[in-house]
């Protein structure tokens, strides 16, 4: 397969997948090293393709997320964030990314893509492999998050564990 043919394969598998697909999924898949999918995600990003990179791998991004997207502002320290996450999860939100305001550099956004408590305990056990802190830390723990949410209801039940929780921010 040539290249390009590999690429326009890529792209139509992260399109058409609702998770993320891994670097070392798709070099296994085209027996291919690694860093050469990385150089393929490049490429597809430089011709226009919207490819995130997540702790999970790569997201395609479609027009819309399903449901209603809404973000909320929290503040907690680095040992609230799997509680915080979970809570969001736990009400059928997607928590799509974190977003902080960096005094240098302006918004951050880190995409997540979590779905699940599984999704999340994955992502804390990465966290910790890996000794990352959280961009919150850059802001002294105040970050917001954008949420895909199936209705309006399941949105105010976030909100409120995270109000119950103390963390949530608001007004």
């Amino acid at each position: 397969m040539r290249a390009e043919e590999r690429r326009q394969v890529i792209l139509d598998m992260l399109q058409s997948s609702s998770q993320p697909v891994s670097a070392t999924a798709l070099a296994a898949k085209f027996s291919v090293s690694r860093q050469i999918i990385v150089g393929d995600i490049a490429l597809l990003r430089a011709a226009g393709a919207d490819i995130s990179a997540t702790p999970r791998g790569y997201v395609a991004h479609q027009p819309s997320p399903s449901g209603l997207v809404r973000q909320v502002a929290c503040r907690h320290d680095a040992l609230g964030m799997e509680a915080e996450l979970n809570a969001m999860v736990d009400q059928g939100c997607t928590v799509l990314d974190v977003i902080v305001e960096h005094p240098i550099y302006g918004q951050l956004t880190g995409p997540l893509q979590l779905s699940s408590r599984y999704d999340v305990s994955q992502f804390i056990a990465r966290c910790a492999q890996a000794d990352a802190r959280p961009l919150s830390d850059l802001t002294e723990g105040i970050h917001l998050h954008t949420l895909s949410c199936p209705d309006e209801d399941a949105f105010r039940r976030v909100r409120a564990a995270l109000r119950d929780m103390g963390i949530l921010v608001e007004g």
